[in-house]
């Protein structure tokens, strides 16, 4: 079990991705913090992983507001006594081209994405740094590399995490802590949903596997960062695409 005594928090953990990386952070050892605004999601993904004899915690958090992060982080604390691992998973997307984008679009995108990613990181940094170390995996996106038709608000979010990645691997690297990102491609979630099937069909053309790839695929990778695995990696981008050409 390469997480086994390890604290981790998912956000974004009820579904999609988030759920995948829960479910694989205890099968892996980890007592998990499965985190998501949605509480009766995280509470789901909670009860699959306590079924397979894993320990878990449900917690409700809008990581927009650092009241409501602060409170999770203090829960969490509470309940495990530390914290070894980040996973800033949570995300939305409200897409739009530029001219038809409101600012409302623009600004809860900005507030989950961007925001939501700092401040989860500020609340846990301090908690990691005087422990002597953790990992903390930002989740951005091909998208941010890339950018993308009618997305300039996620493109956006998605870029920034990438350069606060670099910044706090920078920050926090004296004290043990590594910082990484991971820019997922097309995975097959229920935020795919809202792509049509022509530009899903495209995608797969483009992609050298020829096909979309799977939560799990990804989860495997959070699972190698979060680990002593990966002990001697920080700063890095590590694109799970399939190889996609954009």
């Amino acid at each position: 079990m390469r997480l086994k005594d390890k604290v981790a928090i998912v956000t974004g953990a009820g579904h999609g991705i988030g759920k995948a990386t829960a479910l694989a952070f205890a099968r892996e050892g980890a007592r998990v913090a499965a985190v998501d605004i949605n509480l009766a999601g995280a509470e789901a993904t909670v009860a699959e992983i306590t079924a397979r004899d894993g320990m878990a915690l449900a917690v409700q958090a809008d990581v927009s507001q650092a009241a409501s992060v602060e409170t999770m982080v203090e829960t969490v604390l509470a309940w495990a006594g530390r914290i070894d691992v980040l996973l800033n998973n949570a995300g939305i997307t409200r897409d739009a081209r530029l001219v038809k984008m409101t600012e409302q679009q623009w600004d809860a995108v900005i507030n989950v994405n961007l925001k939501g990613v700092w401040l989860c990181t500020r609340a846990v940094a301090p908690h990691m740094s005087a422990q002597g170390g953790g990992s903390i995996i930002n989740v951005s996106s091909i998208v941010g590399l890339y950018g993308n038709f009618g997305q300039s608000n996620y493109a956006a979010t998605k870029g920034g995490v990438i350069a606060m990645t670099k910044t706090w691997a920078r920050e926090l690297g004296a004290s043990g802590v590594r910082v990484n990102a991971v820019t997922p491609g097309f995975i097959a979630t229920e935020m795919i949903g809202t792509i049509p099937e022509k530009v899903i069909q495209t995608v797969q053309e483009r992609t050298p596997l020829r096909r979309l790839g799977k939560p799990e695929e990804v989860a495997a990778v959070y699972v190698f960062l979060a680990s002593d695995d990966s002990s001697f990696v920080t700063a890095s981008v590590i694109q799970v695409d399939g190889g996609l050409l954009w």
